[in-house]
């Protein structure tokens, strides 16, 4: 696998994020998938997601994760996501899990768009959220088991 570097910006104050256990997460994950990576992660208020939601797709209000692939290949991913707390917190409310959770999941779901992963087509999110709870499952437990 080749070298990966992980930047991760921590932009909002909505919550305290724990940004070295987010960090191992992504690390896990590309592990997990032999790749190495550029990789940008941003956690935004509501009001930063909003703007870039606006600005880059034309849609309006703020979103749980927009991912921007930078020229990413089978080797390694290039890119950037921008993860909104405030949307993993009303999420974590609507299907009974915690706004961390939701981030890791985010994080993950980022991860799998560099991949090439797409979720626009009912079957396509089918196949993407298979992998998705696939690597929740195998990765967040062993990081988790690791920090214990």
């Amino acid at each position: 696998m080749s070298e990966t570097v992980i930047v991760l910006t921590n932009r909002q104050r909505d919550r305290r994020v724990d940004t070295r256990a987010l960090r191992a997460l992504a690390e896990a994950v590309l592990a997990e998938t032999g790749q190495g990576a550029e990789l940008g992660i941003h956690l935004v208020s509501a009001k930063r997601s909003a703007a870039v939601n606006w600005q880059f797709l034309r849609h309006e209000g703020p979103t749980d994760i927009i991912t921007f692939d930078h020229g990413s290949t089978p080797e390694r991913l290039f890119g950037e996501m921008f993860i909104c707390v405030a949307e993993a917190e009303r999420q974590a409310k609507e299907f009974g899990t915690t706004w961390q959770q939701e981030l890791q999941r985010y994080v993950i779901h980022g991860i799998l768009h560099l991949r090439g992963y797409d979720d626009l087509e009912p079957a396509k999110r089918r196949v993407m959220k298979q992998e998705e709870n696939r690597l929740v499952r195998k990765v967040v437990g062993n990081v988790e088991g690791r920090k214990a």
